[in-house]
């Protein structure tokens, strides 16, 4: 990053999207720290890392839209070592697609491994091309935004992002947790509402 400086940002974000395990948190951070250092600039870091980001989904996007699900999955199984993929984490994504729908794409760029693979299951679904990149435009630059930032105020603490990002993690998800647990006690209690609907 230090020699390349924005095409190693490309470069390394594509990556990290095509395999999710590679931390875009370690990336963005050093590159944030980078602006301190060197010519690169914040909004420069971003919007290279946002296109790295939009490249990569794009990758995943039309594996989803163009193999058939049997064979792509026969592929994932195949090589989950090698790409660093588990099928698990697929099917998590696409229970997500299949519940919230195309917003799930924005929503996902700011969660954990669903971040990189939630383009998949747009893709199987068909999704239109623009609003997914729209989406997922959106969504990435929200993320890059926050940890480029993030990098360049910490400086040379730069890796406790890391830290940070950790407990992130665990509160998104508790918080995804209650508001699905309060949607379904609304949906039921709607229902039991509804004349002539079995208690």
């Amino acid at each position: 990053m230090a020699d390349a400086g924005y095409v190693a940002i490309y470069l390394l974000i594509l990556l990290e999207t095509v395999f999710p395990p590679i931390p875009s948190e370690i990336i963005l951070g050093f590159g944030g720290y980078m602006t301190t250092q060197t010519s690169l600039t914040v909004p420069g870091v971003i919007i290279v890392s946002t296109l790295g980001a939009l490249s990569g989904a794009l990758v995943f996007y039309a594996l989803g839209r163009f193999l058939q699900p049997s064979r792509f999955e026969a592929l994932i199984l195949r090589y989950e070592r090698t790409l660093r993929l588990k099928y698990s984490d697929i099917e998590r994504a696409e229970g997500w697609f299949r519940r919230y729908g195309p917003w799930t794409v924005l929503v996902c760029r700011v969660i954990p491994v669903l971040r990189s693979l939630i383009s998949i299951p747009a893709g199987m679904a068909r999704m239109r091309l623009v609003p997914f990149i729209i989406l997922t435009t959106i969504g990435s630059a929200v993320w890059n935004t926050l940890v480029v930032s993030a990098g360049a105020l910490l400086g040379d603490n730069w890796e406790r992002i890391v830290e940070i990002l950790d407990s992130y993690s665990i509160v998104v998800y508790v918080l995804l947790a209650a508001i699905a647990a309060g949607l379904l006690i609304f949906y039921l209690r709607w229902r039991a509402a509804q004349p002539g609907v079995e208690r």
